[in-house]
């Protein structure tokens, strides 16, 4: 599916050609101090930004960088840019109802305050980095 949005501000405004219905949630110490809570997103391909000129991007590891409305300080995407895997924030979007929930990764690094209803996968930080080949 194609999907539009944008940060808080409106200065930055996107639409993603090829957008995955299925959002995932992570847990990792990053995402949670980057967002404020669990960083949810939807991995997308064709994606393309209006005010392109107010996205900042920030280094987060050595395989990703996290992009930002430098105005408004909106959370945009997760990129690894090695491979241009780029996954949207889900608040970010104009239609959020589109999205499910289908997975939790870091599952081990989650704060007790909060569990995600629904039965999906869930995934610690060993188990996740071991299914995109991380480590070997």
């Amino acid at each position: 599916m194609s999907a539009t949005g944008k940060c808080l501000c409106g200065a930055v405004t996107f639409t993603a050609e090829e957008v995955e219905k299925h959002v995932h949630a992570c847990h990792c110490s990053m995402c949670r101090s980057w967002t404020g809570g669990p960083m949810q997103a939807a991995r997308c391909d064709g994606v393309s930004f209006d005010g392109a000129e107010h996205i900042k991007t920030f280094q987060s590891s050595e395989w990703a960088e996290r992009g930002f409305c430098s105005v408004c300080g909106s959370s945009l995407f997760y990129r690894m840019p090695e491979t241009g895997m780029t996954m949207m924030a889900l608040g970010a979007f104009d239609e959020q109802d589109q999205f499910d929930l289908a997975g939790e990764i870091f599952v081990d690094e989650k704060p007790a305050g909060y569990n995600f209803a629904g039965n999906h996968e869930r995934l610690t930080a060993a188990e996740f980095m071991a299914s995109i080949g991380a480590g070997e």
